[in-house]
């Protein structure tokens, strides 16, 4: 038997958990253990033995409560305070594709977004694919990247307090980007992540030359990220958090000592440990039993 512990989370913009919730999963499940409240009709713990897998309970638990807005998310109790966080940017720590919005400015938003979707998808290889996109960009001003950083990024909520919260605790973190680095750069310093790592769209005169710096950041490289830092931090794996949306997210979050598909695309949500469907970001934060309480704005 496992001590486990179940943290149901629901969006703090429109607060569903009830005892009554927690109280009918743990009953269809014939769950017996304590519950902790994190924050009053958001977030909850509930603890337990079990024999059973972690994921397959939240699965389980998911199906009782529904059709109501609840994420699940099962785990050991052992180890859940992470001392490393990676992150994705697009769709993750903000509401946008960077390269879709770049691609608006010459006409091509919708040729590009399609490739961006089957890409996230894991329909197509992420590293040809980004090359695709960039090429169709060729001859843009560069100039452009202050008007979407000012016009039409938003940032995704929970994100601030997700990084400030964990930096206060002793974490490191870290925005690891498929996207371009002077999109991370300024996102990694608005929300307050240690660093960033991304691709470099290569620049002619000011101008996009429609090339992006080889080697590409894509999938293996956001893992060996992961393995990097952990490393330097002297961490165990089990010590460390990674969340994305996309497909070239995957092999990150399956390293990780929690591995979470933020509102993802659903092979992506299959494949990870843990998946938040519909809380905001800080849910990351509950799952890893902080109490609202200690949240850092």
């Amino acid at each position: 038997m496992t001590l486990l512990v179940a943290t149901f989370v629901s969006n703090p913009q429109t607060p569903a958990l009830t005892p009554a919730l927690i109280a009918r999963g743990a009953q269809a499940l014939g769950l017996e253990g304590q519950t902790h409240w994190l924050d009053k009709d958001v977030a909850a713990d509930l603890i337990f033995e079990s024999t059973l897998a972690p994921r397959a309970l939240a699965d389980a638990l998911r199906g009782t409560l529904e059709p109501y807005p609840i994420d699940v998310v099962v785990q050991p109790v052992d180890g859940r305070r992470k001392k490393l966080f990676l992150a994705d940017m697009d769709s993750t720590m903000i509401g946008q594709e960077c390269i879709d919005e770049l691609a608006d400015f010459v006409g091509l938003k919708e040729q590009v977004s399609f490739i961006t979707e089957r890409a996230m998808r894991g329909e197509l290889s992420f590293e040809p694919a980004l090359r695709e996109r960039v090429a169709l960009l060729k001859g843009l001003d560069v100039k452009v990247i202050a008007t979407i950083l000012a016009e039409r990024i938003t940032y995704t909520p929970g994100g601030h307090e997700l990084v400030h919260t964990m930096r206060a605790h002793g974490a490191y973190t870290a925005l690891v980007s498929g996207g371009f680095t002077l999109f991370t750069g300024p996102v990694s310093q608005a929300i307050g992540f240690h660093e960033h790592r991304s691709n470099e769209l290569i620049l002619t005169d000011g101008v996009l030359a429609g090339l992006v710096a080889e080697p590409i950041l894509g999938k293996e490289a956001k893992l060996a990220s992961l393995k990097e830092l952990a490393r330097i931090n002297q961490l165990l794996p089990l010590e460390t958090m990674a969340v994305g949306d996309g497909a070239n997210d995957l092999a990150m979050l399956q390293a990780a000592g929690l591995g979470v598909a933020f509102h993802a695309k659903p092979a992506v949500a299959e494949a990870a440990a843990a998946h938040i469907d519909h809380a905001d970001l800080t849910a990351l934060l509950y799952a890893q039993g902080y109490n609202r309480r200690e949240f850092v704005a």
